[in-house]
């Protein structure tokens, strides 16, 4: 086909300038997780750290990076994994799987009752889990721990609370690792027990995005110290993972975290 010199131009003109928009909305995309936005104000003074990772272009936003790769126990985001495990093993049959509540008055008044998967994730429900726990077995999950990769891979501190501050740790960054492998259905569980889980971890879906995650509190003498909120969000469509964790003396915990990750991701344009 041949085109007059003006009909070139205009075609040359139009490719010009849709290369010049995909350039330019590239570059807004990629500003929005690569500018320069001062996070450490939402951390309000807490020692802690924040790791997003783009699925879609596999790039990574950082706040304090040496400590995205220090260690800490996972508390109650071990639930993630401990669901899994639960399901994989079918020691727990469903999200409506329910355990009796034995009647021990326990600090959190949600949890002094019967729970089924769904709920006891909900309420971040300790006794539940650690029922699980008991019923996989320590070989299982010590299995399961090493096929997954999971931290530091310690669980002798014991089956019942290896991950509540005793032996096993697991950093920021791995969190997100392992969280893209969820997302993924890419670990070694089966893919009913990956899907059911994803469900109960919704957080919040307001139509466009939709929210999934896990807090979690470490509590010594009788002070909280440390607070996780790990999870992903999937925006337009888009999945962004992500994971926060802050510390103190005092007063941090797993809501804190997650009020400072919702803060982070709508600073970076998202959620």
């Amino acid at each position: 086909m041949n085109l007059s010199l003006t009909n070139k131009r205009v075609v040359l003109s139009i490719v010009s300038l849709l290369v010049a928009l995909v350039f330019t909305c590239s570059a807004a995309y990629a500003a929005a997780l690569k500018k320069d936005v001062d996070l450490e104000p939402l951390f309000q003074g807490y020692d802690g750290a924040f790791v997003l990772l783009d699925l879609n272009t596999n790039k990574f936003v950082r706040y304090n990076k040496t400590r995205c790769a220090k260690r800490f126990a996972p508390c109650s985001t071990f639930k993630i994994f401990n669901a899994l495990a639960g399901l994989d093993s079918k020691v727990i049959s469903g999200p409506d799987d329910k355990k009796k509540w034995d009647g021990k008055k326990r600090m959190v008044d949600s949890w002094n009752r019967d729970h089924t998967l769904e709920t006891a994730m909900q309420e971040s429900t300790i006794w539940y889990f650690q029922e699980v726990a008991k019923d996989v077995g320590e070989e299982r999950m010590k299995k399961y721990i090493q096929a997954v990769g999971y931290g530091n891979q310690d669980i002798s501190g014991g089956i019942t609370k290896f991950w509540l501050g005793g032996s096993l740790a697991i950093s920021a960054d791995e969190q997100v690792a392992f969280l893209k492998r969820l997302y993924n259905n890419d670990l070694p569980f089966s893919k009913e027990a990956m899907e059911t889980v994803k469900k109960i971890l919704i957080v919040s879906d307001d139509g466009s995005s939709i929210m999934r995650g896990k807090t979690g509190t470490d509590m010594v003498d009788g002070k909280t110290v440390l607070g996780w909120f790990v999870g992903y969000v999937i925006e337009d469509g888009k999945p962004y993972i992500f994971a926060t964790n802050i510390s103190a003396d005092d007063k941090v915990n797993g809501r804190l975290a997650r009020t400072i990750t919702r803060s982070i991701l709508h600073n970076l344009g998202l959620h």
